[in-house]
């Protein structure tokens, strides 16, 4: 039973017009939680990757094994993701979010208890597979509660905690091991966990549409060996060209992306076949919805561009001007602190002017940001305005793409638009980066080839990676001017995109306004 149909709720054709657009207290907290709780998953994200030198130490590990702590919390999240849109249609609210705390906090014990590797990485495994539900939770409750003329405001929350918790995770991961061990970071995050499940329990309800459907069991091992090889793929690949004599971890991270393909490919068959008896795992007719398509075709691109400066800028900064882990995190730490305080103006401008007007000017400057950095400069300074100027950029991009993008949707598609979105982020992070490292590998490798020193070529090819990225940027641009405001009023929840008219339809018609 939805919030609209609960025999507590008014009409809300009687409601007049202030209250039809006013979120309810107890909703308001059920979005405050997920807010918090969210926060700490998607810190924990980026809290390890400053802690993996002294987890190498005392754990006494090689590099290419400690990586699998990052790389198997990316894989799990990539097979996870694309299941919760079932979960969230499948059980209530209150049971998918339990579901994911839990296992988040059990997996954060099982890390600051670990004795060693192997359940270390058993850990990161489980807690990534709460935090690939906690996102997608978040999104659909918000699309469920709020009104459509404050989802921006709210979304503009959201977005600082995408925003501000990834900037945060390796400055405050620098902090604590500087007084601390490895395990103190689990330690810390722990306690936040807990207290958010405890309070979630009490004060959260069911505000989604659900169905009895049964989960398909062959959808899920096809999502299983489609989205994680397919992501183990490209992050080798990225990991491949970065190594010298890495021909045999290239071939094989081919092959993985390949097996991923097919199984993607035999994925997408086996949903639409599914679809026709409304049994689907993750329903694809999202992409009846023309909105939809665009603002994903766009998040690809831009992801894709976006997450291969992610990775490089750390490179650059700790190999060729030789900064502690410490300092880079300090100098990530401005962009990540503006996008966030950004976000919430964004978010009230969104819901008065639309996607178009924001995402146009956000992107550019996202273009000039990264223009900066693809001259690879040696002042610290100057680092630091590149990429806030492309941070305060994505802060005009994050919350129009999201808003517009399930706000396109009808309200039983909510939970697969989550699903595909959180998706779509996963594959084409992994695929950029593959891309841009690839680039700046090859550029290093001709510098040395003509007798040039290292370093020069990393900064070389950081510097054309960098320049392939703000390219990108500008087809962004291009794809954003046609993005429009998604309309506010959607088909019924029994109707979908393929019946009768598509959500956009509804903004050609007689009341269009």
């Amino acid at each position: 039973m939805t919030r609209a149909d609960s025999p507590s709720a008014p009409p809300l054709a009687s409601a007049p017009a202030h209250l039809e657009d006013a979120i309810a207290p107890r909703d308001r907290s059920v979005i405050v939680l997920l807010l918090i709780s969210a926060f700490v998953v998607i810190l924990n994200e980026t809290i390890l990757s400053v802690a993996l030198p002294p987890i190498m130490d005392d754990l006494d590990l090689a590099e290419t094994t400690a990586q699998w702590l990052t790389t198997g919390f990316m894989l799990t999240m990539a097979v996870v993701i694309p299941i919760t849109g079932y979960l969230m249609g499948r059980f209530t609210t209150r049971q998918v979010f339990a579901l994911a705390m839990v296992t988040f906090t059990v997996g954060t014990v099982l890390c600051a208890a670990a004795p060693s590797f192997l359940l270390l990485l058993l850990g990161r495994i489980v807690q990534a597979s709460g935090t690939a539900v906690m996102m997608p939770l978040l999104m659909t409750t918000v699309m469920n509660l709020v009104p459509p003329s404050r989802r921006g405001q709210v979304m503009g929350n959201i977005s600082i905690v995408i925003s501000v918790a990834p900037a945060a995770g390796p400055t405050l991961s620098g902090l604590i091991l500087s007084v601390a061990p490895w395990r103190a970071l689990f330690l810390v995050v722990l306690p936040i966990a807990v207290i958010a499940l405890l309070v979630g329990l009490r004060r959260i309800e069911d505000v989604s549409e659900r169905s009895a459907q049964r989960a398909d069991v062959l959808s899920v091992l096809l999502a299983g060996t489609g989205f994680g090889p397919l992501v183990y793929g490209l992050t080798g690949l990225s990991s491949g060209a970065s190594a010298e004599g890495a021909g045999g971890s290239t071939t094989v991270s081919l092959l993985f992306l390949l097996l991923g393909v097919v199984s993607l490919v035999l994925f997408v068959w086996r949903q639409l076949v599914l679809q026709r008896e409304e049994r689907a795992l993750l329903d694809l007719r999202t992409f009846s919805s023309r909105t939809f398509t665009l603002t994903v075709v766009l998040m690809v691109v831009m992801m894709g561009s976006m997450f291969g400066v992610v990775v490089l800028l750390p490179i650059f900064l700790q190999k060729v001007l030789a900064l502690s882990t410490l300092a880079v995190g300090l100098m990530m730490l401005p962009g990540g602190l503006a996008m966030g305080l950004l976000a919430p103006l964004v978010g009230r401008l969104f819901d008065k002017v639309g996607p178009r007007p924001l995402l146009v000017p956000g992107l550019a400057a996202v273009v000039v940001g990264i223009g900066i950095l693809s001259r690879v400069p040696e002042q610290a300074w100057l680092i630091v305005v590149g990429h806030v100027t492309m941070s305060l950029g994505l802060a005009f991009v994050f919350t129009p793409l999201m808003t517009t993008a399930m706000g396109s949707l009808p309200r039983r598609l909510y939970p697969h638009g989550s699903a595909i979105v959180g998706t779509v982020q996963q594959v084409a992070g992994a695929a950029g980066a593959a891309l841009m490292v690839a680039v700046m590998a090859r550029v290093a490798a001709g510098t040395a080839a003509s007798g040039g020193d290292h370093l020069a070529g990393v900064s070389d090819g950081t510097s054309a990676a960098f320049t392939l990225s703000a390219v990108l940027g500008l087809v962004t641009i291009g794809i954003a001017l046609f993005v429009r405001r998604a309309p506010e009023e959607q088909p019924e929840a029994g109707q979908s995109p393929d019946e009768g008219q598509a959500p956009e339809l509804a903004e050609t018609g007689p009341e269009a306004h």
